[in-house]
């Protein structure tokens, strides 16, 4: 169980009051008994939450293969050159596996852990599919907002210059702006599934001419409830198509989507286990005790230097980054109430340090990519096992080792 210190310092970040905005479109130990259920009424085990990473003496795990470095794929010279601006240099497991059938025009099923680099795994090969005719369109489909604006920023450095076009629909930003964008010819379009239907209803958004779409995150928008809107928009897609499907898990659910969406796909799974081996995880006994002081006692010791904290309702979360605010924390909070701007901003101050902490819903748990994360801490319980996996995933990413702890009574 973790044990954390007496207060002896104070947390000492910069504090930066700019906002960041953007526009639509773009352009180029453990405890005996305990309570651990989540809001769902699930129980989860805490000894599951308990998970030492190897220690740098341990012999490490065999690594996958790479057969290939990114200046051995067949793409436009101008796209290479994007590609090491970026500092790309070798690929990731699954993007090893996967972009070389992707330039190729199969249908793909990645599985893969959350923070191994599927994003770039099919925006590489779409753009240069794109680059050999201009006319060509591609609907990326995602689950949240902030993993849609998290592409939109990737698609921007590796089309630079390109002369490519495209929108990112989501909701919680202008319809109106999005309508205008939509009047031109995009080469790709980013949405969330309620907007892009919405969209497509209003007769805006017509998917007769797109032969190319990412399910990605498939997983999170079958829990989420977009089973039904993912359909709709698969139906008034050609029937000749290229898909991409993308997920974390292969649910008989998953596999009934696969069998109806996609075409004798090439299968490719990179993924090792539940949770990553970079992710030291333990518990902190909580029982009797203030949570938030404990938390403060937590936030003030060596190494937390980025952190995010998870929190299970919009008004907890909001409550709990007021309370750290009033005592000295530079903290900022992300949650369904917050308007879009408000959690491009907070999410921004955090990716560049300028708030050492982050408070958030579940909202936050999938598809972000923050450098840094030191610590993950679940301050409430998850709901399910699963929403467990997926935060704790936003720390140990790449080669870097990172810390989840979670509060139990």
């Amino acid at each position: 169980m973790y044990k954390g210190n007496s207060r002896t310092k104070r947390p000492g970040f910069r504090s930066n009051n700019s906002s960041h905005s953007r526009s639509g479109g773009f352009h180029a130990g453990r405890s005996g008994r305990s309570n651990s259920r989540g809001p769902k009424g699930q129980r989860i085990d805490p000894a599951r939450f308990i998970n030492k990473a190897p220690a740098v003496t341990e012999a490490p795990a065999p690594k996958p293969v790479i057969q290939h470095a990114f200046v051995d794929f067949n793409v436009d010279a101008r796209l290479q050159a994007n590609i090491v601006a970026k500092g790309y240099v070798t690929p990731t497991p699954i993007q090893d596996a996967t972009i070389p059938h992707i330039l190729r025009g199969s249908d793909i099923v990645g599985i893969a852990n959350t923070g191994t680099g599927k994003t770039a795994a099919f925006l590489i090969p779409l753009i240069e599919k794109t680059l050999k005719d201009k006319k060509e369109s591609v609907l990326i489909v995602v689950p949240t907002r902030e993993l849609a604006l998290q592409i939109e920023e990737e698609l921007r450095g590796f089309a630079k210059g390109l002369g490519l076009f495209g929108a990112t629909c989501v909701g919680g930003a202008s319809i109106g702006r999005q309508i205008s964008d939509l009047r031109h010819h995009n080469n790709f379009i980013i949405g969330t599934p309620g907007r892009l239907k919405d969209l497509i209803e209003r007769g805006h958004l017509k998917l007769e001419k797109f032969r190319s779409i990412v399910l990605d995150e498939a997983d999170r928008m079958l829990d989420m409830g977009f089973i039904n809107d993912m359909r709709f928009m698969m139906s008034r897609m050609p029937k000749e198509r290229h898909t991409l499907f993308f997920s974390a898990t292969l649910s008989p659910e998953i596999e009934r989507l696969i069998s109806d969406f996609l075409n004798n796909p090439v299968f490719v799974s990179v993924k090792t286990k539940e949770t990553p081996t970079s992710v030291d995880q333990d518990v902190v006994e909580v029982r009797g005790k203030d949570k938030l002081d404990v938390l403060h006692d937590l936030l003030i010791q060596e190494g937390f230097d980025k952190v995010l904290v998870f929190g299970r309702t919009k008004h907890g979360v909001e409550k709990l980054t007021k309370k750290l605010i009033e005592r000295g924390f530079k903290a900022e909070s992300i949650h369904g109430n917050k308007t879009q701007g408000g959690r491009i901003r907070a999410l921004d101050l955090f990716k560049r340090d300028h708030v050492q902490v982050l408070v958030a819903t579940d909202v936050a748990a999938r598809g972000l990519d923050i450098a840094g994360v030191s610590h993950v801490i679940n301050y409430d319980i998850p709901a399910t096992y699963d929403d467990y996996v997926h935060r704790i995933g936003r720390t140990g990413r790449g080669d870097k080792k990172g810390k989840a702890l979670t509060f139990v009574e």
